[in-house]
């Protein structure tokens, strides 16, 4: 096979990754994904399990129940058995018997006490390669007061610090979620770093300090000056995609130089609110 004929294969499976994503909701059969990316019926699961790793099958549950582990650990209004229905079980058993069997615990364990370090282990899904040309624009960040968690430890463990923070935004009323804007710091890059060295702020806007709390909050601000940024669509299980164009591909072409500040997100549309393929963030990099 030619490098141009092995693109365009690769490309027809990306096509059918972007149909899953907006599609989870929906039946989704081997005969409509088949036919999604003009592949034959018959030879269609060899080809996807070959390209990937693993059945198209067993693709769409993962996805479907990391999904679920979202609503149960972030969304705890949301009832059991309608995230079961909407990860496409026909009753809580069956959704129950399946999250147990992929991550080893069952869904009210994971509501209570998430097991974040075991659940990403397991929850390892095929690495997408896409080079798609972005749009970097160069604006004029405004300082802005925020309130900071710290995160240092494996990046598994992340979310166990993002529910710490959205506990205290519910509890202080200091950084609404509905109204204030939700930022991420990225000291490191976790494909560099070792795991108990990784650290990221969790961040949410402010217009005040925040007093002294047990979550161990604090107030640090962004400073204003120049980024470049760009935006990035979709699962920030990817978002490194996003990181990567700006350093590899914008920066060197760009002439700029980077300020002694990290690089840092902005979450426009995040989860439980926003399903993972219609996520939006901002990545924001500083500049000279």
């Amino acid at each position: 096979m030619t490098e141009e004929k092995a693109r365009a294969y690769a490309a027809r499976f990306e096509r059918l990754i972007d149909y899953i994503d907006r599609h989870l909701d929906q039946v989704l059969s081997v005969d409509e994904l088949s036919r999604q990316v003009n592949f034959s019926r018959f030879h269609f699961q060899r080809q996807f399990t070959s390209h990937f790793g693993l059945s198209v099958t067993r693709y769409v549950q993962l996805l479907r129940l990391r999904r679920a582990s979202y609503q149960l650990a972030f969304d705890r209004r949301r009832r059991v058995i309608d995230i079961a229905l909407d990860a496409g079980f026909e009753n809580p058993e069956s959704f129950s018997r399946a999250f147990k069997k992929s991550f080893g615990q069952t869904p009210s364990q994971f509501r209570a006490q998430p097991a974040w370090q075991p659940w990403a282990e397991r929850m390892r899904l095929p690495e997408r390669k896409r080079s798609i040309p972005m749009e970097v624009r160069v604006v004029d960040f405004a300082e802005t007061m925020i309130a900071v968690l710290e995160h240092q430890g494996p990046p598994e463990l992340i979310f166990e610090t993002v529910q710490r923070f959205i506990d205290w935004r519910k509890s202080s009323g200091l950084s609404p979620m509905a109204t204030s804007r939700t930022f991420g710091l990225a000291y490191s890059d976790p494909a560099t770093t070792a795991p108990e060295q990784f650290r990221f702020d969790v961040c949410g806007e402010i217009d005040a300090p925040v007093p002294e709390n047990p979550q161990g909050v604090g107030t640090r601000r962004i400073p204003a000056g120049r980024c470049a940024v760009v935006r990035h669509h979709g699962s920030t299980d990817r978002i490194s995609d996003s990181a990567y164009y700006l350093y590899r591909e914008w920066l060197p072409q760009s002439g700029e130089e980077l300020r002694d500040f990290p690089l840092f997100f902005h979450y426009v549309k995040r989860i439980p609110d926003t399903p993972e393929h219609e996520q939006v963030t901002d990545v924001y990099l500083p500049l000279k």
